[in-house]
């Protein structure tokens, strides 16, 4: 099984906290009638001190905002790193990202990868560098907004089984390292993968410091030079993957102690 008890509890208040503090979403200690079905999870992560309440409502503690922190730290990782793998052609030894920057609507990249042809490895690299699979497809989750706290009646989608049932079963039938052949296929794959998301990076980069020279000569604002330093440590800080077993400590160290 991939998706455990503590892997539920954990993205489920992921998505609380996330609630709270990215979206000022605010819920009531006497919950209404849509939020009544939360009140487990809050209990659960006011006895831990993840939560207090002030006034009406539960706030987050500094603890639960680390918690968040650190999740939207790996979220960052996971888009830098995990989409590199979601379209590979394995017959042909290419990476649909290697044309990214090729297209100019997300509905023309869209059209490129729905293809048959592409593989989906996200999971096999997290198997490989000793990740937990689940929680990437939770983060694919987020970022496709297959879980939508916009929606009527999230909450009981939330606490329901469903959403964990789906990941369960990506999880299960996605092609792990061993489907791929011997192990230096997955870390080939990998390393692949790593040279085009570096180069990515950097195109990324080059792109950036390009827009801020054009905004520059018509308008010099300083505050847009920040940016780009910012965008070159990024290029650096992701160095260190270039060693196909290379994890992020931030993915490391356990989002929440139950």
């Amino acid at each position: 099984m991939f998706v455990t008890e503590n892997n539920k509890k954990n993205f489920r208040s992921i998505l609380l906290l996330d609630e709270m503090i990215s979206n000022n979403r605010q819920f009531g200690v006497v919950a209404s009638q849509d939020d009544k079905v939360l009140e487990p999870f809050f209990v659960d992560l006011m006895a831990k001190g993840y939560v207090t309440t002030s006034g009406r409502n539960y706030v987050p503690t500094a603890k639960g905002r680390e918690a968040h922190e650190l999740f939207n730290k790996r979220f960052q990782d996971y888009l830098k790193l995990f989409d590199i793998f979601s379209f590979v052609d394995l017959t042909k030894g290419e990476f649909a990202f290697a044309r990214f920057f090729d297209f100019d609507t997300d509905e023309q990249w869209d059209n490129f990868t729905n293809n048959e042809r592409f593989e989906d490895l996200r999971i096999a690299v997290a198997i490989f560098k000793k990740m937990d699979p689940a929680e990437i497809v939770f983060m694919s989750f987020i970022n496709e907004k297959r879980i939508d706290t916009e929606i009527t009646g999230w909450q009981m989608d939330l606490a329901s089984d469903e959403i964990w049932k789906d990941i369960e079963e990506i999880c299960t039938n996605a092609l792990k390292p061993e489907d791929l052949g011997t192990p230096d296929v997955i870390e080939d794959i990998v390393r692949q993968g790593t040279d085009l998301m570096m180069d990515l990076l950097k195109q990324e980069t080059e792109r950036r410091k390009e827009e801020e020279e054009k905004n520059r000569r018509n308008n010099n604002n300083g505050s847009q030079q920040e940016t780009i330093v910012e965008e070159y440590e990024t290029v650096e800080y992701y160095e260190p993957y270039y060693d196909p077993w290379y994890v992020s400590p931030w993915w490391l160290v356990p989002l929440f102690l139950w």
